[in-house]
């Protein structure tokens, strides 16, 4: 794809993605990150991060997942758009957020790009997470309570 230049008159925001990875047991668990890097290094977050010009957004949320935690993971479905100002202290950015259910016994993931570390958490029971990534496990549980039970 040739590279294309563009100017606006007015700011633009950055896109980026996040995955919610979540446990295929009775009380799930969510897969976090502890961030390498500044905003928020050493916190924890959802994997995730901004978009490559030449891929989709479903793409680049698995490209994400798999450079910050080594795994990959089946169906992803899209649980929202996060875009409050202020969300991100690097600037104005807007998250495609999308979820994915694992068994826990079939994944292992492990810490990689600027990840300091990946660990699961009981997704009632989260520590303290960067940016806004309680308000998205808040629409991931939403999320869960529409799925049909088995």
């Amino acid at each position: 794809m040739a590279k294309t230049q563009f100017c606006y008159d007015y700011p633009r925001p950055c896109v980026t993605v996040d995955v919610v990875v979540l446990t295929k047991e009775r009380r799930p668990r969510v897969l976090l990150i502890q961030r390498k890097r500044p905003p928020f290094a050493g916190a924890w977050a959802l994997p995730g991060g901004f978009i490559d010009m030449d891929e989709t957004l479903e793409e680049s949320a698995r490209r994400e997942l798999v450079e910050e935690t080594g795994i990959q993971v089946g169906k992803l479905a899209a649980i929202g758009v996060f875009g409050d100002p202020g969300r991100d202290p690097r600037g104005r950015t807007i998250s495609v957020v999308y979820l994915a259910r694992v068994n826990v016994n079939q994944v292992k993931p492990s810490a990689a790009d600027d990840a300091k570390a990946a660990a699961w958490f009981p997704l009632e029971r989260p520590p303290k997470l960067a940016f806004d990534h309680r308000a998205i496990l808040t629409r991931a549980r939403a999320y869960l309570r529409t799925l049909p039970k088995h």
